[in-house]
């Protein structure tokens, strides 16, 4: 790996998690200068040469998810108007990707649009984590490495040796994911079966499978307001399951996530630092933080020297 024509930077988002790969890699965070105008609108200001460098963004796109959006776009404008010769955007949680299809008429495909405008900013290659649905990859016209969290969630799972443990998936749609961590974790599989009546609200209708007497882990790539999380281990523990756990990748935690999973039933939530939490959520005691920056920073070493990602990805 050539340090010499490698360069990380960080937008504000995740910060902590840019700086932890750079010390992963041995190298030193970019400098930048980013500020922001009276009115809200972001000034961004490269402080080294990056004439002729592979440069790679760290940015999720996490709440203030249009901030840090804006955030990503404009800094990957300032690398290319700099001459930099690759850029990455390395995007841990990719936002709006929830909406990557027309559910009902007269709605847009944010997920498309804004691998639109991070394809239009002049970005060559991105490198992301556990997208909302993996057919995304398919919306970029650039080169996407799309990694996975599993590998760091089994790690510690196995090493935790649940006994009597079942794979739980939130929804039909997650069962593919669901099963990928029961089939590594050697154990069984439960799905539950709801119905969204309206966003970040969904009504348990009914479980798919034996969890009498076991440990239930409950699988999924985000907590949101945990609204659906809080419901599924009530009818999880309800049908007999002696303590019911929750893994994801992305930890968005809006609104009273945080609250809700204190006062749940869950005995401990399991996610990773894709996204950056504030000391305030990170004190709650049934919650888990995983560290992903050895995961990145692998995989940009190995995109930095042209060699395959793909042993990555399992």
């Amino acid at each position: 790996m050539d340090k010499n024509n490698l360069k990380i930077f960080s937008g504000r988002s995740n910060e902590p998690l840019a700086q932890a790969i750079c010390e992963h890699l041995n190298i030193e965070l970019g400098k930048l200068k980013i500020v922001d105008f009276a009115d809200g609108e972001i000034f961004a200001k490269i402080l080294e040469n990056v004439r002729g460098k592979d440069v790679f963004i760290v940015q999720s796109t996490n709440n203030p998810g249009n901030t840090n959006l804006v955030e990503l776009l404009i800094l990957i404008d300032a690398m290319r108007r700099s001459s930099a010769k690759r850029i990455t955007a390395v995007i841990p949680y990719y936002g709006y990707a929830r909406q990557d299809r027309k559910t009902e008429p007269r709605v847009p495909i944010t997920s498309k649009l804004v691998a639109n405008l991070i394809g239009a900013a002049g970005t060559d290659r991105i490198l992301t984590v556990d997208l909302h649905a993996g057919q995304i990859q398919g919306f970029f016209d650039i080169p996407v490495d799309h990694l996975y969290g599993m590998p760091v969630l089994i790690k510690y799972l196995q090493e935790k040796k649940y006994e009597d443990l079942v794979v739980v998936s939130p929804d039909a749609g997650g069962v593919e994911r669901a099963r990928a961590f029961a089939k590594r974790l050697n154990c069984s599989l439960a799905i539950i079966d709801k119905r969204r009546e309206k966003a970040n609200e969904a009504q348990v209708m009914n479980l798919i499978g034996d969890i009498n007497g076991k440990n239930a882990l409950i699988v999924d790539d985000m907590i949101d307001t945990a609204g659906t999380l809080v419901e599924s281990a009530k009818a999880i523990h309800a049908s007999g399951a002696k303590n019911v756990y929750a893994c994801c990748s992305h930890p968005v935690f809006s609104g009273p996530a945080i609250e809700r999973i204190q006062n749940s039933c869950l005995k401990e939530v399991i996610v990773t630092n894709t996204i950056h939490l504030d000391e305030e959520k990170t004190q709650c005691k049934k919650l888990t933080v995983l560290p992903v920056a050895e995961l990145l920073g692998e995989a940009i070493a190995m995109i930095h020297s042209e060699s395959s990602v793909s042993s990555l990805f399992e």
